[in-house]
């Protein structure tokens, strides 16, 4: 059985409380930007509820989008 984008998980980490977990790809999300300094990822930690943000290379973009997680583009002027 092929797995759907439902059963996916993302393994993270917590920068604040060093937390590690999975999380469904419904609790990312993925912002590209226009270089790599503006595309990150962000979910909010489980563990003690900190907002994480992190950079997203090119292979995390990858493994995201091709996980079903929501993706919106950043525009600037």
């Amino acid at each position: 059985m092929t797995p759907t984008v439902h059963d996916v998980v993302f393994r993270a980490a917590c920068p604040d409380c060093r937390g590690r977990f999975e999380l469904a790809a419904a609790a990312l999300r993925l912002a590209i930007g226009r270089t790599a300094r503006t595309t990150f990822y962000s979910f909010t930690c489980p563990d003690c509820g900190a907002a994480v943000r992190k950079p997203a290379g090119e292979r995390i973009v990858e493994l995201l989008t091709g996980g079903g997680v929501r993706t919106m583009r950043l525009h600037v002027g």
